[in-house]
């Protein structure tokens, strides 16, 4: 791949990616505890790596809202991208803490719209001059 081809990739479109394959891991958890619990039935807990998989998902979801917000010329867009980033936090953050008690389904509440929102931002709120970023 060359340097090109990657410099045309937007933060937005890599936001879109990590949020679809954070919403396709969280789907699929479940299944995971499934087979799991077929193949050794003294264990209930997920692989350790299975677990790093969130917050790495989470730290790209961090970039990709950071740089997405550098270039959109909505103010509105650029709140509602970290409110839904720093949702998503606090459900992952809660989901190994155990501090409050939610259902699974809740982590899909923030990553949905971080979906959403930021395919938007690509279609809708990009800056036509660099003085409307600043």
């Amino acid at each position: 791949m060359s340097v090109i081809q990657i410099k045309n990739i937007s933060a937005d479109s890599i936001g879109m990616a990590s949020s679809t394959l954070c919403l396709i891991h969280c789907i699929i958890t479940p299944f995971v505890f499934v087979v799991q619990a077929c193949a050794v039935s003294c264990c209930e807990s997920a692989p350790v790596w299975w677990g790093f998989i969130d917050f790495f998902f989470l730290a790209i979801s961090f970039f990709a809202v950071f740089f997405a917000t550098k270039s959109s010329s909505k103010n509105w867009i650029k709140v509602a991208l970290y409110v839904a980033f720093i949702a998503l936090f606090i459900v992952i953050v809660n989901e190994y803490a155990g501090i409050v008690e939610w259902p699974r389904y809740f982590i899909y509440a923030p990553a949905v719209p971080l979906v959403f929102l930021h395919l938007y931002n690509k279609k809708y709120c990009k800056c036509t001059n660099r003085s409307c970023c600043t």
